[in-house]
């Protein structure tokens, strides 16, 4: 009984797990923009102070981000957040936002 429980456990934790969960998934560049939103708008569009990330150049968004994760480029709160997304997440969102229509 006990065995069958931890087997329960870990199986539920497993399957509640994104890194798990998707590890044989590509990185869905449209599904990390999600969290982009509450600051640059839907789509990446911008808003106010914050800039557009839409429609931008990939590269330029690949070098603007490492520049951000690696503490070279001044801001005032992208700086923390780059650190937590890998080359691949990075490169996605590059993918993604770069390919967006104009609105």
């Amino acid at each position: 009984m006990y065995s069958r429980l931890v087997l329960w456990i870990v199986l539920a934790m497993a399957l509640a797990s994104p890194s798990l969960a998707i590890a044989d998934e590509a990185v869905n560049g449209e599904r990390l923009a999600d969290a982009c939103s509450s600051c640059h708008g839907l789509g990446g569009r911008g808003g106010g102070a914050i800039p557009a990330i839409a429609v931008r150049d990939p590269d330029d968004f690949v070098a603007q981000m490492l520049a951000f994760r690696e503490q070279k480029a001044p801001a005032t709160i992208m700086n923390r957040l780059a650190r937590g997304y890998s080359d691949d997440e990075i490169a996605a969102l590059a993918n993604y936002f770069g390919g967006l229509e104009t609105p």
